[in-house]
């Protein structure tokens, strides 16, 4: 009975605790719904605010473009008027300088009609008064020949008696005072013109050896030479400046190079290297820089010397070291610097003959071609080279001028550089000096002036100074001025294309109109 009273309460009390839960629950759905339509509710409120906000934000920004714009379009509008007032300024003043402008030129053509009223009115009167001159002069002639009894035949010609006889006096005594001016300066003259005769005896050109042989002792060292991929030839074509050709000629290699100075530190490294036996690259630029610095130091020495022998002072250390480079320089195969030696002591000679400045002669002698020892350095000739360098290591103005003129391009101004230009031509003509061919010479100017002929319109070119100069002349009337300038600027191309010279060739283009008349 207990249990079941038991079973009912719990029954009872499960069905109330249900009963309760289920109130509550109902309860709290209400109140959430209510909660959410409130949430909703403000999200709603909240997002017409924002858009209200945004609305007006809006609209301000529109306003402020719009202000913008309309700011920009008037400074635009602003600017476009200012700039058309300055151009509306300018032409006005343009205009009234047109204007004046004008009105100077008809000032100038009222001015202009005058002066030649004036001038005609003048050239009238001036006809006038000639005329009436003319007829004095005969009235008078007239007159005279009346009063004297003489025709003007005969009074001129005893005129011209008695002037003739004064002047045969005053000849006389101008012949006596010119013959004692020539006892005074005979001993000067005298130099002059022997200084000036010795120059005219002058013949030189230039030609630069630009190869060296080197013998080996097998043609097995031809391949260490090159060594392993070409890595020492490169080495010490690098480290020279000088190309090196191995060719089929057996046991020999061949040095290129335009610098003399170049060619001998390659061959004297080579030579060393073949004798060491040990040639690789880093062993190869030892060598050479070795070499480098002993050739540096004999060509001071031998400049030095050179300048020594000679007694000469006051010389500035590059021309020395200049002088001295001149001995590994060779024209037709004579030592330029034997060559400088030989022109200072021949001047040196004539110049204690005729009694002038020997020491100048001597400096002027040894420096005359100091440019050969950079002319593969500079462009020009060697003359100018040398000129140039002189004066810029404060040579006398005396001994620039012998530098300058001693092949005969311009005018000695000196007796000293005649006598130098004369011991450079004896220099170069003694026998055996030289070893190009008189045939090879011909052939060279022979092309040189079939070149210049091969061009429409040249009428005669001739090849001169040696071959330094080729001069044409065209014909006036197939030949403007600029097709002239086209010949001479083609041909200069021409001739360093196709021929091999030393030094320069200047190319000289006339072209000449002449208008002959007869008068019968």
């Amino acid at each position: 009975m207990n249990e079941i009273v038991y079973v009912l309460i719990a029954a009872a009390t499960g069905l109330l605790a249900a009963l309760v839960f289920t109130l509550v629950s109902q309860a709290g759905l209400k109140n959430k719904r209510i909660e959410i339509e409130k949430e909703k509710a403000k999200i709603i409120e909240d997002a017409r605010r924002e858009t209200e906000s945004i609305k007006k934000e809006a609209h301000v920004e529109a306003k402020d473009i719009v202000y913008q714009a309309k700011a920009e379009a008037e400074k635009d509008i602003r600017e476009r008027l200012s700039e058309l007032n300055h151009l509306d300024k300018r032409l006005r003043q343009k205009e009234e300088t047109i204007e004046r402008k004008f009105e100077q030129i008809e000032k100038r053509e009222q001015e202009l009609s005058k002066r030649e009223k004036e001038y005609v009115a003048k050239e009238r009167s001036i006809q006038e008064k000639e005329n009436t001159y003319n007829r004095l002069i005969k009235e008078q002639t007239q007159l005279l020949e009346n009063i004297s009894g003489l025709s003007s035949e005969e009074a001129r010609q005893e005129l011209l008696n008695k002037i003739e006889e004064e002047s045969r006096f005053e000849s006389a005594k101008l012949a006596k005072k010119i013959e004692e001016e020539a006892r005074e300066n005979a001993e000067k003259k005298a130099k002059e013109i022997i200084g000036l005769s010795i120059q005219r005896y002058a013949s030189d050109y230039v030609a630069d050896a630009t190869v060296t042989s080197v013998n080996l002792p097998n043609d097995e060292m031809k391949g260490r030479i090159i060594g392993r991929e070409g890595r020492n030839i490169r080495a010490l074509e690098a480290a020279t400046g000088v190309d090196l050709i191995v060719d089929d000629t057996p046991e020999t290699v061949t040095l290129s190079a335009f610098d003399p100075v170049r060619r001998e530190i390659a061959r004297l490294s080579l030579e060393r290297l073949i004798t060491d036996g040990r040639i690789h690259p880093t062993r190869i630029e030892e060598i050479v820089e070795k070499v480098k610095k002993e050739i540096e130091t004999h060509i001071r020495e031998e400049g030095e010397k050179a300048v020594f022998d000679f007694g000469l002072s006051g010389i500035h250390p590059e021309l020395i070291r200049l002088i001295g480079r001149l001995k590994y320089r060779t024209s037709y195969g004579q030592n330029m610097l034997q060559h400088s030696r030989e022109v200072a002591y021949l001047a040196g000679v004539m110049a204690g003959e005729l009694k002038v400045d020997i020491k100048l002669a001597k400096r002027a002698g040894i420096l005359h071609d100091i440019g050969k020892a950079m002319d593969h350095e500079v462009e020009g000739s060697h003359q100018e080279i040398g000129a140039n360098i002189a004066k810029k290591h404060g040579e006398n103005q005396k001994v620039i001028n012998a530098i300058l003129v001693h092949h005969g391009e311009g005018d000695p101004m000196t007796v000293e550089a005649a006598l130098v230009a004369a011991a450079d031509a004896l220099s170069a003509a003694r026998p055996g000096v030289r070893k190009e061919s008189i045939e090879n010479y011909l052939k060279r100017l022979e092309k040189l002036e079939q070149m210049a002929l091969s061009y429409a319109g040249v009428e005669k070119c001739y090849a001169i100074q040696a071959g330094r100069e080729i001069r044409i002349i065209v014909k006036p009337e197939d030949v403007n001025d600029e097709f002239s300038s086209m010949i001479s600027r083609e041909l200069a191309r021409k001739i360093e294309s196709e021929m091999t010279y030393p030094g320069q060739i200047k190319v000289t283009v006339i072209r000449e109109s002449r208008y002959v008349e007869y008068a019968k």
